[in-house]
């Protein structure tokens, strides 16, 4: 990336970034403390890290607009490490994650993203979706009618402000009007002050106090692993998920190297791992943030209010917060999925729910990606075992076979079984002008075949081996196979 774009999205709309980015700071606040609960520290560390992380790769990150915080899918991985041996030992494993991701990077590991359908990206945005609302319901159980009152009065300005102005979002101006009124005539409803205790002071640079042994990385080296892999994976998602929305090109390799770099000035800060996150980033999306400054003001803002407004953060009620986090979720959703699943092939279908099954039933994203994209590597094998396609004939004492398409691990078998092992002819060809060997799978296969013809004393011949479509077997195959 040149110095003139990296600059060119610095200056992008500077007004409509920083209030699309104090928009992101308020979603990211009710998600994050939630978050902290789930990986079983305190709300400081996780909102301590959101702010390094979104400071952080807004400079460094390859993909702008995108918000970055403590995520749910690293919290999970990150609970059993905190369960088992303390938040000093998360800390370690933070900075080693942020190491390992750079190395990702660097060696270009973003490249796995193309692995990853539109069916599972699909699925993923959904269950996302599904995930953000569902996280909404606890506020809105045992409460009394004034919260749906306001949460009600929230969705109305959030959806219909914007029919009258755009200058300033929504979303700002449901916080600013709910908590108003809250403030205005006190009534019975939960605030941002009952989801946890907040910070009220700068983070400090601190050091792990953890013994420096390797008894300590065999500890927390596999949660390093499964973080980094973790958070990569759902930042790469939410990246492309940018791409598509903004008709922009982010740097992989760069968002990736952004992200380590982000995360081990984290741990150094006492923080938790964190990842892109796609509610925020669409959110920040909708009201105009495409920019590194709305990255940016995403996490000083966060920090501007847990230090100067901490009071007056605190008396945010829930009920604006769930009204913004509900249209984050309905607008996050793919409703044309649901009409697509008619429409398009039924194993394509199948892949998305799946991934839709398995990340709301684990609440765990990477979990239900990798599912779909085995599912989707499954299905794609089935399908090309159908384009091979293999005719015998009969000319005197000779077995011709006529082999058309791909040989690879999941139709060797067919190959094999199409083989006459017990015919009466003396000698068989093997014509493979038409096919293509893929892998060692097949390679062995074609071997065995040829050998146990010969075992049953009958002439084999292979004909039309090329370089291009058959350097496979070239570099496999026995000398006797090079022979024929």
């Amino acid at each position: 990336m040149n110095f003139a774009t990296y600059r060119a999205q610095w200056a992008y709309n500077p007004l409509r970034e920083v209030l699309a980015g104090m928009v992101g700071t308020f979603a990211l606040i009710p998600e994050v403390i939630a978050f902290s609960y789930v990986a079983g520290v305190s709300p400081a560390v996780s909102l301590y890290a959101s702010f390094v992380i979104s400071v952080a790769i807004a400079i460094t990150g390859g993909r702008p607009g995108m918000i970055s915080g403590a995520a749910g899918s690293v919290a999970l991985v990150a609970a059993a490490l905190v369960h088992g041996h303390g938040v000093q030992y998360l800390l370690v494993a933070t900075i080693l994650a942020g190491l390992l991701q750079v190395v990702f990077g660097l060696l270009g590991l973003q490249a796995i993203m193309r692995f990853v359908s539109t069916e599972v990206r699909t699925g993923f945005v959904n269950a996302l979706a599904i995930l953000i609302f569902s996280a909404q319901v606890p506020q809105m159980l045992h409460v009394t009618w004034h919260t749906y009152a306001l949460i009600a009065l929230g969705l109305v300005i959030i959806y219909l402000v914007p029919r009258l102005t755009t200058i300033i979002p929504s979303p700002l101006i449901c916080i600013l009007v709910l908590t108003a009124i809250a403030m205005w005539h006190p009534m019975p409803i939960h605030t941002v002050s009952d989801l946890g205790a907040l910070p009220t002071g700068l983070p400090q640079l601190v050091l792990p106090q953890v013994p420096f042994s390797l008894e300590t990385l065999e500890i927390v080296f596999p949660y390093a692993v499964a973080m980094a892999a973790v958070g990569l994976l759902e930042s790469l998602m939410t990246a492309r998920l940018v791409n598509e929305e903004t008709d922009t090109h982010g740097d992989p390799a760069m968002e990736c190297t952004g992200l380590g770099i982000s995360n081990v000035l984290v741990g150094l800060f006492g923080g938790i791992a964190g990842c892109g996150m796609v509610g925020q980033t669409v959110g920040n999306l909708r009201y105009g943030g495409q920019g590194r400054l709305s990255t940016f003001t995403a996490g000083a803002f966060l920090l501007i209010l847990m230090v100067a407004l901490h009071s007056y953060v605190g008396q945010v009620p829930m009920a604006a917060l769930v009204a913004i986090m509900i249209m984050v979720s309905t607008s996050t959703f793919s409703w044309t999925s649901l009409r697509d699943l008619t429409r398009h092939p039924k194993l394509s279908s199948l892949v998305m729910l799946a991934t839709v099954i398995v990340t709301v039933s684990t609440h765990d994203l990477a979990l239900g990606v990798l599912v779909g994209v085995l599912l989707s590597g499954v299905f794609f094998a089935w399908k090309v075992t159908s384009l091979l396609h293999i005719e015998k004939q009969r000319e005197g004492d000779t077995d011709l076979y006529t082999i058309r398409g791909q040989v690879f691990f999941a139709s060797a078998d067919l190959l094999y079984d199409q083989i006459d092992f017990q015919t009466t002819a003396r000698r068989v060809v093997l014509r493979l002008e038409q096919a293509h060997f893929w892998d060692i799978t097949s390679v062995d296969m074609l071997e065995k075949i040829i050998d146990k013809l010969r075992s049953h004393d009958i002439e084999v011949n292979v004909e039309g081996l090329h370089a291009k479509r058959h350097s496979i077997i070239q570099q496999q195959s026995s000398d006797d196979l090079l022979a024929i």
